[in-house]
């Protein structure tokens, strides 16, 4: 084998195809409970910010802070997920969660759905996650 990587076959320091699908399933499902936690938090913070005092527009700086954490902390979570699992590459797979979480995560946290359905689209942002992880930018 050359390169460093445990189950390295391809001979030039890549993953196997099925090992990085694996990793960016296992990093996507990691990264959607803990981007789901952290949103619904902040949510709830920013809801309690809201019935302080009635004024106009008021939690709405919250509202948005919430919105953003729970939406920009998701494509770094991948970056840093496959990083720690020594993928590189991960352009993609960046991309494309950053682009489909604002929707099946925002739906999940601002409509509150139920648990079993929280947990579904949960499962099905990690299968959106493993097919881009499948790519890999080639280094020059």
């Amino acid at each position: 084998m050359t390169g460093d990587r445990t189950g390295d076959r391809t001979g030039d320091g890549r993953s196997p195809l099925r090992a990085r699908w694996a990793k960016g399933a296992a990093v996507s499902a990691v990264a959607a409970v803990v981007c789901h936690r952290v949103w619904t938090s902040a949510r709830s913070w920013a809801q309690d910010a809201r019935t302080g005092d009635g004024a106009f527009l008021a939690g709405a700086l919250e509202s948005l802070l919430a919105t953003a954490v729970g939406v920009v902390l998701m494509p770094v979570l991948l970056w840093a997920g496959m990083r720690l699992l020594r993928e590189r590459g991960n352009h993609l797979l960046v991309a494309v969660g950053a682009v489909v979480w604002p929707v099946l995560g925002g739906h999940v946290v601002e409509n509150a759905v139920g648990a079993g359905a929280t947990v579904a689209y949960l499962a099905l942002f990690a299968a959106v996650g493993a097919l881009p992880a499948r790519v890999e930018v080639r280094r020059r």
